[in-house]
């Protein structure tokens, strides 16, 4: 059976393992899966994430951070959904947490943050809040 949001998915999956303390959590990989890890990984939310080959298909693994025993990701949450797309221009590029959290941000130009593209001066689908 197909999956109709891989992307909130993934972020489940993660919100999920930090709440029982796992040190990882694995899924299938996809390369908008693995761009938004990587935007993860540059704002320090996670330790670390790799791609591996498992019977045939790709597989992200993606390296759980947690400070003082309280995992770093405090909020994750999925705004642009397949059912209510949300898309954003450089002008109303969301604020999170007043600048303390990201906006993960779908452009043209790739997966990057709010501030990242409100420099580059390009808006885009809002994928999710990180804080």
């Amino acid at each position: 059976m197909s999956m109709s949001d891989p992307i909130a998915d993934m972020l489940t999956r993660i919100r999920n393992a930090q709440g029982v303390s796992k040190n990882s959590v694995a899924m299938p990989s996809s390369n908008v899966k693995v761009a938004i890890a990587k935007v993860l990984k540059d704002e320090g939310y996670i330790e670390d994430f790799n791609v591996e080959q498992a019977g045939g298909k790709a597989e992200l693994k993606i390296g759980l951070k947690y400070y003082v025993g309280r995992p770093v990701i405090e909020r994750l949450e999925r705004i642009s959904r397949p059912g209510l797309r949300v898309y954003k221009g450089r002008d109303d590029l969301p604020n999170v947490m007043n600048g303390l959290g990201v906006a993960i941000v779908s452009t043209s130009k790739g997966v990057m943050t709010d501030r990242k593209a409100r420099a580059t001066g390009i808006g885009g689908e809002v994928l999710c809040y990180v804080a």
